[in-house]
């Protein structure tokens, strides 16, 4: 199976990285910073071939574009995981710039790079695209407020990814919003109880059975529905 992976460096990219190459895969990873990758390019050495590893800046048209066309026919799993998080991101501490760029990196680029890999994903003939979102984008679950940027842009994903369930199952392209859960990144820190290795696994195993009925959803690491 051939998968993209964008945001592909560290954390749960790297880990996805990792873990479908251990299961066979054939790997496309985009990183913002090639100079940073170095355990991905390091893996892309002893990866017999089967890990390709690509600038992509994926609030960029162009690079995006260009990461486009250097991509090999057909994709099979697009996996949209590249995100940011500022902190403090409470209402007093609000800066209307990084809340811009905290929605165009994790909500529009997301849908930026699935219309620009489109033509691969149909070469596929049964592709899935899989936005990595939050609880945190849950309007439903939210009971303590805050993390406004980060909130509102994991929102804004669900919906563009409920849009595209419906959009493009006609192509045979199904698509998901996966929240990853509390993870033991640098983003998520040290006191978060999954480690990166359980939820990528359990987010690779959700994606494997979800099918046609479930396209447009929303589910956790173990595979839970979660509410709007």
């Amino acid at each position: 199976m051939n998968v993209v992976v964008t945001g592909a460096n560290r954390g749960i990219g790297l880990e996805l990285v990792r873990q479908c190459l251990a299961r066979g895969d054939w790997v496309q990873a985009g990183v913002r910073a090639l100079e940073r990758a170095t355990e991905l390019i390091a893996l892309s050495r002893d990866g017999g071939g089967r890990l390709h590893v690509h600038a992509l800046d994926v609030a960029d048209e162009a690079s995006v574009r260009a990461f486009a066309v250097a991509l090999p026919d057909p994709v099979h799993l697009l996996i949209n995981n590249a995100g940011v998080r500022s902190r403090p991101d409470s209402l007093m501490d609000l800066d209307g710039d990084d809340l811009t760029r905290t929605f165009q990196v994790n909500a529009v680029a997301a849908l930026r790079v699935t219309v620009a890999l489109l033509p691969r994903l149909r070469a596929a003939g049964g592709a899935k695209v899989a936005n990595l979102s939050s609880n945190l984008g849950s309007i439903t679950d939210n009971s303590w407020g805050g993390a406004y940027g980060y909130r509102m842009s994991k929102a804004a994903l669900n919906m563009a990814t409920r849009s595209l369930g419906n959009d493009l199952k006609d192509d045979d392209i199904l698509a998901f919003a996966l929240s990853p859960g509390w993870v033991q990144t640098d983003m998520g820190g040290s006191d978060a109880p999954t480690t990166v290795d359980t939820s990528v696994a359990g987010m690779l195993a959700v994606l494997a059975r979800l099918s046609q009925e479930d396209t447009g959803g929303f589910f956790d690491f173990e595979g839970k529905r979660l509410p709007w």
